[in-house]
């Protein structure tokens, strides 16, 4: 689902009315399911690379050259990435570029409404969130790249000083709150599950949607 471009039709689309999401490929599923839902068939999804929030610093030159690449294509561009670690240049970019993005932080707070994300950040500043797609990749983003699958003993280093995992459930899926909360033992955290669903996202692309 990286850095590809989808359209109803399997086609890259130009005209009037199209509109152009570039998103992280962590919200593929979600944007494509809010897509088919609401039969926004005028909007295209071009996905980047989701292990660019490993290194948040690659993320806007990809922003630029993917809006760049459909500059002029199409007629609205909107940039479905939070901030996600670019500390306030991801947003400066994007006023650059003349685009806009999703309000908030990062993921966790759009999925669970950046309102309410904020009411609880005192109470959960030692909670470790994962959403859907990060618990269906708990290995290849959480787990590996942390080096905890060749060096166990550094769980505590990382981890001792959160006490709850969070997950932050897009979906009701039996399977998923199973791994979730295998994810939260492996860590040696208590275990929460969250139904948050599609949140600010979903408010968020509809008011795209309806330009």
């Amino acid at each position: 689902m990286d850095d590809t471009l989808l359209s109803e039709q399997g086609l890259p689309a130009q005209g009037a009315g199209r509109i152009l999401l570039i998103a992280c490929g962590a919200l593929a599923h979600e944007i494509l399911g809010l897509k088919a839902a609401n039969g926004w068939g005028h909007m295209d999804l071009q996905c980047l690379p989701a292990k660019l929030h490993l290194w948040p610093e690659k993320i806007i030159p990809a922003v630029e050259a993917a809006v760049a690449e459909g500059r002029g294509r199409y007629e609205t561009i909107f940039v479905v990435y939070a901030d996600c670690g670019t500390g306030g240049l991801l947003q400066a970019a994007c006023v650059r570029l003349g685009v806009e993005m999703v309000e908030g932080p990062h993921c966790y707070a759009f999925f669970e409404g950046n309102a309410a994300f904020a009411a609880r950040a005192e109470d959960e500043f030692d909670a470790f969130y994962l959403t859907d797609f990060l618990v269906r990749q708990f290995d290849a983003f959480v787990w590996k790249p942390m080096g905890l699958d060749r060096h166990p003993e550094l769980r505590d280093m990382y981890f001792g000083n959160y006490r709850k995992l969070v997950y932050q459930a897009q979906t009701n899926d039996p399977g998923l709150d199973a791994r979730a909360e295998d994810c939260a033992r492996r860590l040696g955290l208590e275990y929460e599950r969250r139904f948050t669903g599609y949140g600010d996202l979903a408010i968020t692309l509809q008011r795209v949607a309806a330009r």
